[in-house]
């Protein structure tokens, strides 16, 4: 029946006058569903943009050229553990955040779609401030950016099978000065386990080294930041000396990440045990531990900043 359906970008002739009916006149639809699909408008196969703004053209383009110079060779990103992530179906990746404006979300979905034997693609999850900034808000979702809401990440995990990229820390991560780098902050409380048990996907736990010194922040002035509008008003070694552009100046740290062993939710109850706040809370720390524990590892192992 797909055949007969009109694609979205045909052009449909009114129907004759004598064929309309008197005005007001409602249409009588069929009671049966297969008649119903039949008049629904066609899947477009040539369709660059999904159902999530998704645009496969701004994204490829940004992909071979952004993406792909600081991936291989400005970060000069090393991965371990990418196994860790199914090949199919829905998986939650939570990883530690950091960076005035950071690097590390766009290095993992290079790394996923590069690096993994699927080519797996990653919907990356952002917080609701960043629609007020015009330009910014538009590109986020052709990228792969969607709202952090419980509902889009379960529909992505559980109906449609993909994976999603959380950061618990939120903004509390990047705010961070450089002082205090490597140290995680709370996981709030929990709202990203849940999401994953209720959808009974595995999660998986990630830990990245060389965002902190890719972009550190000295300071956060909040002056500034009332008079600008910004979210924070940080300063780093090229912002504000180099004006506008100098939030986009990253230093050449080496990057690695690592992808931890998965955490299988349906063995701690799936969605029957969602609501449960005490188990919710003590896998969210659990998370929280084994990336900290593994950030210290890694950093221990760390020759050089640069160099890696």
């Amino acid at each position: 029946m797909a055949s007969d359906r009109t694609p979205l970008g045909a052009t449909v002739e009114p129907a004759a006058e004598e064929d309309q009916g008197p005005p007001g006149t409602e249409v009588a639809l069929p009671a049966e569903p297969e008649a119903r699909r039949a008049l629904m408008p066609a899947i477009e196969p040539e369709r660059l943009v999904n159902d999530w703004g998704r645009s496969e053209r701004v994204e490829g383009a940004i992909d071979r050229t952004l993406y792909e110079f600081f991936y291989r060779y400005w970060f000069r990103v090393e991965v371990e553990g990418i196994e860790n992530v199914p090949d199919r179906g829905g998986a939650l990746l939570v990883s530690n955040h950091a960076g005035a404006l950071p690097p590390d979300a766009a290095m993992i979905a290079k790394a996923l779609r590069d690096e993994h034997p699927a080519s797996r693609r990653l919907y990356i999850t952002v917080e609701h401030f960043f629609k007020g900034y015009p330009g910014f808000s538009m590109l986020l979702p052709k990228v792969g950016g969607v709202a952090a809401h419980p509902a889009n990440v379960h529909r992505l995990l559980y109906d449609e099978g993909e994976c999603v990229l959380v950061f618990p820390e939120g903004r509390k991560g990047t705010e961070k000065l450089f002082k205090d780098r490597y140290k995680l902050r709370r996981f709030g409380r929990g709202g990203f386990v849940r999401a994953a048990m209720r959808a009974e996907v595995p999660l998986v736990p990630i830990a990245l080294v060389g965002a902190e010194e890719a972009m550190p922040v000295f300071a956060q002035v909040g002056l500034l930041r009332k008079l600008t509008g910004l979210i924070y008003f940080p300063v780093t070694p090229t912002f504000p000396w180099l004006g506008p552009l100098g939030i986009l100046a990253y230093l050449p740290a080496k990057f690695k990440i690592r992808f931890l062993e998965p955490i299988d939710t349906v063995a701690l109850g799936g969605r029957e045990a969602a609501d449960d706040r005490a188990l919710v809370q003590t896998v969210a720390q659990e998370i929280r531990a084994r990336i900290q524990e593994n950030l210290h590892d890694m950093l221990a192992e760390r020759r050089s900043v640069w160099f890696g």
